[in-house]
């Protein structure tokens, strides 16, 4: 939960769905009163259940994308409808980054500002961008880096899972050849934890301990928010 808040509005799912493939999905909610873990709990849920169900083995990378967007599609219809049943629950909504990780090949889909990182022999690299309004004003020279990091309003999402009737996620694909992790998380860590830590507390490590650890850290550093992360590692 962090140090300040009083309720976890992250939501993971991760596990192997076959014996070369593992799936793992990270959300962190938005909303007032319960409503940010409602729709983390319902897209996380959806997206799992959907890929998990959908997958095979056989399936080219283009089947892969189409079930990663499809899973998005009806979670983000799911927490949508949800929110203009509950005038309480109106306007929540989630941000959403999966990995669906088959032999060498990562699949990664992402609404919002959870963000996955590529860890391998070379170091660390963001997969992700944020969808975020300072990575608008970033991108088109407005600010440089460090104002957008510490810009007052770098938490303004430009794109959720639940908010409006459609969303449009963003869609990667990586083929590795050596040791490689694809580490997902929530703002709640990487705000804390530079890729650097990040990858020197993952990478070749025990997995449990590394996350922990990381956990540990943003915790130290002020644990502001709800800290949560996923690990797939080959």
């Amino acid at each position: 939960m962090g140090k300040e808040r009083h309720e976890n509005q992250d939501k993971i799912c991760a596990g192997f769905i076959t014996e070369n493939a593992a799936l793992a999905v990270v959300c962190d909610g938005m909303g007032g009163a319960a409503s940010g873990s409602v729709a983390s709990e319902l897209a996380a849920s959806e997206i799992y259940r959907r890929v998990t169900e959908g997958f095979n083995e056989n399936m080219k990378p283009s089947s892969i994308e189409n079930l990663l967007k499809t899973a998005v599609s009806a979670a983000n219809t799911i927490v949508y409808n949800k929110s203009r049943e509950d005038i309480e629950k109106n306007g929540m909504g989630t941000t959403c980054v999966a990995a669906l990780v088959v032999g060498k090949r990562a699949h990664i889909i992402n609404i919002g500002d959870s963000r996955a990182y590529l860890m391998n022999d070379q170091g660390v690299t963001q997969i992700t961008e944020d969808h975020t309004y300072v990575q608008v004003l970033y991108k088109h020279g407005e600010i440089t880096y460090e104002e957008m990091i510490n810009h007052r309003m770098k938490n303004i999402i430009t794109r959720a899972i639940g908010v409006d009737s459609t969303v449009e996620p963003d869609y990667f694909e990586l083929e590795e050849t050596g040791n490689f992790a694809v580490f997902l998380c929530t703002d709640g860590l990487y705000n804390y934890c530079h890729p650097q830590v990040i990858y020197e507390s993952m990478f070749n490590k025990n997995l449990d301990k590394g996350v922990s650890d990381l956990i540990d850290y943003s915790n130290a550093c002020g644990g502001k928010d709800n800290i949560s992360a996923a690990v797939i590692a080959n």
